[in-house]
């Protein structure tokens, strides 16, 4: 097993080929246990070179409502009237912490996702 730290992209792409082609490795084999390192390695390089940041809050509501069909008017109670609904989903009003509580308690929104 010749592994080797991703420090480059070239090395980053090529860790993908050999993942790519390791994928169906039974696991607790030689081909197992170097897909699960490769694997642990790219994670780490990504983290490191292509961080993802904390979720924009009104796309993460927005996204709750598609998951649950829901509509505008059924946030209406939650954040203060329906006016108020259209006004935060277009960014004309910004989210309040009372607010980021009710769509939390109520539609299980994560905190985290509405805290931003």
């Amino acid at each position: 097993m010749n592994i080797k730290p991703i420090k480059t992209k070239k090395d980053y792409e090529e860790a993908l080929k050999q993942i790519d082609t390791l994928w169906e490795a039974k696991p607790n084999t030689t081909r197992g246990d170097k897909l699960e390192v490769l694997v642990t390695l790219v994670e780490a390089y990504e983290q490191k070179n292509y961080p993802v940041g904390p979720p924009d809050p009104i796309e993460s509501i927005k996204f709750r409502m598609e998951q649950m069909g829901l509509k505008q008017a059924d946030l209406a109670d939650a954040i203060g009237g329906k006016n108020r609904v259209s006004e935060v989903l277009n960014r004309k009003r910004k989210l309040t912490i009372k607010m980021a509580r009710e769509l939390h308690k109520r539609f299980n929104i994560p905190a985290e996702s509405l805290l931003g």
